[in-house]
């Protein structure tokens, strides 16, 4: 491939060389140069990598892309940019052949419910007979292929080699978690998204490593709707306005408000055989009746934007409704089928927030009892242990106190963390440093009309102990704990 291929369309400058260029490979990781690549010299946190130019010249680099001045032999080629980060993303783009263009690129910010949004929208395209892949927080999915995720956005080159694979495996739809992080590092730029989602806004990842102000956390989001044909927005959210300043994008709304293009109604909470979930009325562009077993009131903003999207792929309402109704994400409220008598559950809750939130969703369910199992890792905040404690031992009939990820800590030295915000609350608790003994147990003694919540580890399949993974996820604990107590396990 030609240097110039990679560059059309972008705004840069010839330092020195030729643009007329063959190149092998498009590389910012200075550790896979080889004879012909082209190194992108990207600005981060801690390493720059303009500080490596010497050093890939050395390795075989053809040409340099840069935003700083930087010394290279003559017959290497330097080009600036204002921006590497951006000119990263444009150069991948081109380098993979611009596969968005052959795919409906769905793209989801805010600061709750991508994950499960972007889940709740591939099950219903898929029921459709859309193939879809998706990158998000937990995984990469490319046909039967799962990558563990290792950012939110993975990095503008991950994405086009993503969605290059995605339409070689004859992949018709993406739909991708898009953090704050992702739009303000270009991570997302380089094509346009079919459809920009939004689903709410609150004061998070505010802090030194992340954004200066929330101003800024709301500006950087907004970008996405400067970068997409449609917009599907919260109605409903506060700072959906001001989000929304200079949107290039046509809009369209969903929410409970008035207003709202696709309108939830008559919400009812509704529980039954070991599960929680809601059933209500959408009208407005849609008008149908809609039941998810997934429970709280943020489920039917999940569902309504999935439903909207799915709306303008010309999905019929009774896959949606279907889809819809078997809907769930691994992790999150996720509901294991242990008994019809009570309801268990798996969720990521590992702040005091985040489980005060989940808690207080599960309590208007009005169950027997609420018991929450969960631990916090080791070589982390104290402050986090007594807090959660705190949350649990106020708002759970039992607590159940176990084993998270340790890493290099005594898990009793983290549980008798955990203890002493328990203590400033008349909250009943048991400890049980396995968390497999600690299932079990709350398997064994649950009661007819329960909700137990698994609170922690979510999608997580392994536990840290002193710097090394083990394999651990607590589905198979269920299935483990079940036939030792010798139920029937499906």
């Amino acid at each position: 491939m030609k240097l110039q291929t990679l560059l059309e369309n972008m705004k840069y400058e010839l330092v020195q060389g030729s643009t007329d260029l063959d190149i092998t490979t498009l590389v910012y990781d200075s550790r896979k140069v080889e004879a012909g690549s082209v190194f992108v010299c990207i600005k981060g946190a801690v390493v720059d990598g303009h500080t490596f130019a010497s050093q890939v010249c050395d390795a075989g680099a053809s040409a340099l892309i840069v935003q700083s001045d930087v010394d290279a032999p003559d017959d290497v080629t330097i080009i600036r940019v204002a921006d590497t980060r951006l000119a990263l993303a444009e150069m991948s783009a081109a380098y993979f052949g611009h596969p968005a263009e052959h795919l409906k690129t769905i793209g989801i910010t805010g600061t709750k419910g991508k994950t499960t949004t972007t889940y709740m929208i591939k099950s219903i395209l898929e029921h459709a007979g859309y193939r879809v892949g998706l990158i998000g927080t937990i995984e990469t999915i490319i046909g039967e292929t799962h990558i563990p995720a290792v950012n939110t956005t993975p990095e503008s080159y991950v994405i086009q080699e993503s969605f290059r694979k995605m339409v070689d495996a004859g992949i018709e739809a993406v739909v991708m978690e898009v953090s704050s992080q992702g739009l303000m590092l270009h991570r997302v730029a380089g094509f346009t998204f079919d459809i920009g989602i939004f689903t709410n806004l609150e004061p998070d990842h505010i802090g030194p490593n992340e954004h200066a102000s929330f101003e800024e956390y709301l500006a950087c989001k907004g970008m996405l709707f400067k970068q997409c044909k449609l917009g599907i927005v919260n109605a409903d959210d506060a700072h959906v306005q001001k989000l929304l300043e200079g949107h290039t994008c046509e809009i369209v709304t969903y929410g409970f408000c008035d207003q709202a293009d696709y309108q939830a109604t008559n919400l009812e909470l509704i529980t039954g055989a070991g599960f929680l979930g809601v059933d209500y009325q959408v009208k407005g562009k849609v008008n149908t009746n809609i039941e998810v077993h997934v429970p709280g009131k943020f489920s039917v903003y999940n569902s309504l934007t999935a439903l909207a999207v799915c709306d303008q792929f010309g999905v019929n309402e009774e896959d949606m409704k279907a889809a819809l109704k078997q809907a769930k994400v691994k992790g999150r409220i996720e509901i294991i089928k242990v008994s019809d008598d009570y309801t268990l559950m798996i969720d990521y809750a590992h702040n005091a927030m985040s489980l005060e939130s989940l808690l207080s969703t599960l309590k208007e369910y009005q169950p027997k009892r609420l018991v929450c199992l969960f631990g916090c890792g080791g070589n982390r905040s104290k402050l986090r242990r007594f807090e959660m404690g705190e949350v649990s031992g106020r708002m759970a009939d039992l607590t159940i106190i176990t084993s998270d990820n340790p890493r290099g800590e005594e898990p009793q030295a983290i549980i008798d963390d955990i203890k002493v915000g328990i203590g400033k609350t008349d909250g009943n608790y048991v400890e049980i440093i396995d968390r497999k003994e600690a299932i079990k147990y709350a398997i064994e003694h649950a009661q007819a009309g329960d909700v137990i919540v698994l609170a922690g580890k979510g999608h997580e399949d392994y536990q840290e102990i002193c710097g090394k993974k083990y394999h651990m996820d607590e589905r198979e604990l269920i299935r483990d704990a079940m036939t030792e107590l010798g139920m029937k396990v499906d």
